[in-house]
């Protein structure tokens, strides 16, 4: 029997956040979620509810004030290569060429000299192949993010964290990243977790949507998306589904709407 790998389970999870002056800010609010291997799962809610805490968390970048938390079974205390995150701005360091940024996570852990060889992969992975040489600066949007993504993968993480990763590319660059994100999850079958504020990104891209409550978070509901893929925008199926979302959200027909792609 295979062992399934990358299974996040997540319990009673609660956080809070110090003010300067009164009570503390909370921010999640007993939180239950349990992510399987291998399945697409997208985070979506109100702005500020504590959805890139909650990732920020699982990441290990942020402690929890209460609950359980772990992967595999396994508890999570910090951070760890298995977990990889990727920021909505690329993070890429400036003065390192897109291969040495691709190849930091390696030499960090002391292995690069066993795995250098599979970084061409890599580029070739995300498209990127022939700008090993090329710095942050020389790079669009679109391809800053697919370094940064490279930058994750080369580490082969159980799990991927996206934190709005297309948030700031333009729609047409947004749309053909969530396409090649989706074949890469398809072919590496990471567990994947990605926060975004567009109720269209989630439908379009992820097995199950959690649907958070503004702060502090508790969670409104989690659906599962039984369309098949490739997703088409236009689908009946997947207008009913966008609408159903934005009534949990409260925003439907109330004059606010959240950001979504056509």
């Amino acid at each position: 029997m295979v062992e399934k790998m990358g299974v996040i389970e997540i319990e009673q999870l609660c956080k809070s956040f110090p003010q300067n002056e009164g009570d503390d800010i909370a921010v999640l609010d007993h939180v239950d979620l349990r992510f399987e291997s291998g399945e697409f799962v997208s985070l979506i809610g109100p702005s500020g509810c504590g959805k890139s805490t909650l990732l920020r968390i699982i990441a290990g970048l942020n402690p929890a004030d209460s609950g359980r938390l772990s992967l595999d079974g396994q508890a999570i205390t910090g951070p760890g290569f298995e977990r990889g995150l990727v920021f909505q701005d690329p993070t890429l360091f400036p003065w390192m060429s897109i291969y040495e940024n691709i190849a930091y996570g390696l030499r960090a852990r002391g292995v690069y000299k066993d795995e250098k060889r599979n970084i061409p992969n890599y580029f070739r992975l995300v498209g990127l192949t022939g700008f090993e040489k090329s710095y942050p600066h020389h790079l669009s949007g679109g391809m800053a993010q697919r370094a940064a993504l490279a930058r994750t993968l080369v580490n082969k993480p159980k799990v991927l964290l996206l934190d709005e990763p297309l948030g700031a590319l333009d729609a047409f660059t947004r749309m053909n990243m969530q396409d090649e994100i989706l074949t890469i999850w398809k072919e590496r079958g990471m567990t994947t977790v990605m926060v975004t504020h567009d109720v269209d990104e989630a439908i379009y891209m992820a097995s199950r949507i959690v649907v958070m409550s503004a702060r502090p978070a508790k969670i409104e509901e989690v659906i599962a998306v039984e369309l098949g893929r490739p997703r088409r925008r236009d689908d009946p199926e997947f207008l009913g589904l966008r609408s159903k979302i934005l009534k949990i959200l409260h925003f439907a027909g109330g004059g606010v709407e959240p950001e979504y792609q056509l």
